[in-house]
């Protein structure tokens, strides 16, 4: 009898760290969503992404990729919140050893969008932590006056958090569509 109870409460304590985590690194994602005539734009950055855990990991010449899943949402009152639009962008390095030169790639839902050979850090660290003007739907998907918010969780590969659960940071930004 006692060990069910000993596996909840190990149970119980791992998830309030987990969101204790979470929570904390909630404060590192900046989003910014910019609405045009006839698109809706994110920009967004992983602040504190590039720490030491991840330039080790390139340096070793492990690929490195950071994911971000994007939601546009608006609040539904009596159910849960509707998803107007969703990508999932991926931003990868895989570093030469040999040459001194990374590879950088950027996915969309699974497409290469586009690729970078460099030799400079700030450049891989801005390819890697931040999105300028991301194109995620045409405002033509959204209701004149309506409250939405841009949802991002942001994790990376390979983990280097305690017991190999998965690092999240989440963010959101909030906005009224007024045509």
């Amino acid at each position: 009898m006692k060990t069910p109870r000993k596996a909840t409460w190990f149970g119980v304590l791992s998830m309030v760290a987990l969101a204790a985590a979470i929570v904390q690194a909630g404060e590192t994602l900046r989003v910014k969503p910019i609405i045009h005539p006839d698109q809706v734009l994110v920009s967004f950055e992983v602040v504190d992404g590039y720490n030491s855990d991840v330039r080790d990991a390139i340096a070793s010449g492990l690929r490195t990729t950071f994911s971000y899943q994007v939601e546009l949402r608006t609040v539904a009152r009596m159910w849960l919140d509707r998803t107007i639009a969703t990508a999932v962008v991926g931003t990868s390095d895989r570093y030469d050893n040999l040459t001194r030169r990374h590879t950088l790639v950027r996915t969309v839902d699974g497409r290469i969008e586009a690729s970078v050979v460099t030799e400079d850090d700030d450049v891989v660290r801005r390819w890697l932590t931040s999105l300028d003007r991301f194109t995620l739907c045409n405002t033509s998907q959204l209701d004149p006056n309506r409250e939405y918010y841009v949802r991002i969780s942001a994790s990376v590969l390979p983990n280097h958090t305690v017991y190999g659960w998965t690092s999240a940071i989440i963010g959101q930004a909030k906005f009224t569509f007024i045509p």
